[in-house]
């Protein structure tokens, strides 16, 4: 399939700024994503070498070039700390889909951050995007990310039995889907 690049957006929120990972960001990815706490319901393992924060950076350059999708910082505004991430992946154009994905430091959660963050990407890629569906997938043990998708009107599709393993523990997964006309009901 050949397709456009896209232009990684710059959103604000009331509380939030989302924006193109810079390679100042590598530090504050990295401690992110090597947190084995935060990671605990990861599909992977966490990161234990910092090269991994310049492929990660690099993948998302080439995302929003191929034109599969975008990765954006989230900064607090009042302070410009880095909050986490989060994404549209797997962009189709032909089917009109796309994939949510994020990841916050443990010092965000429980304040919104990641329904506002993701409320703003979703807005923008609905729009941008013609999207008709957008689907995520949560541990189904991360009952705090099955509250942020069903916050912003994602239905609980499907379980995906023993779809990760990650350091020989075995997990699985919830499918989740949003439609554009119940996002468009909802806002």
């Amino acid at each position: 399939m050949c397709r456009m690049s896209l232009t990684t957006p710059v959103l604000s929120t009331e509380r939030l700024l989302l924006r193109p990972f810079s390679g100042t960001d590598a530090d504050a990815l990295y401690a992110l994503q090597s947190d084995a706490h935060v990671l605990r319901y990861w599909d992977s393992p966490p990161w234990t070498d910092r090269s991994r924060a310049d492929g990660f950076l690099q993948r998302c350059r080439e995302m929003a070039e191929d034109g599969s999708g975008v990765r954006l910082a989230i900064d607090r505004r009042d302070d410009d700390a880095f909050l986490g991430w989060c994404s549209l992946s797997r962009w189709d154009p032909t089917y009109r889909s796309g994939a949510l994905g994020y990841c916050f430091g443990e010092a965000a959660w429980g304040h919104g951050y990641a329904t506002e963050a993701a409320r703003a990407l979703l807005g923008w890629a609905f729009d941008t995007l013609d999207l008709n569906r957008v689907q995520a997938e949560t541990d189904t043990r991360n009952a705090g990310s099955a509250r942020v998708l069903e916050k912003l009107g994602f239905q609980r599709e499907g379980t995906l039995r023993e779809d990760c393993v990650v350091d020989g523990v075995v997990s699985d997964s919830w499918v989740y889907g949003l439609l554009r006309r119940e996002w468009s009901a909802a806002t």
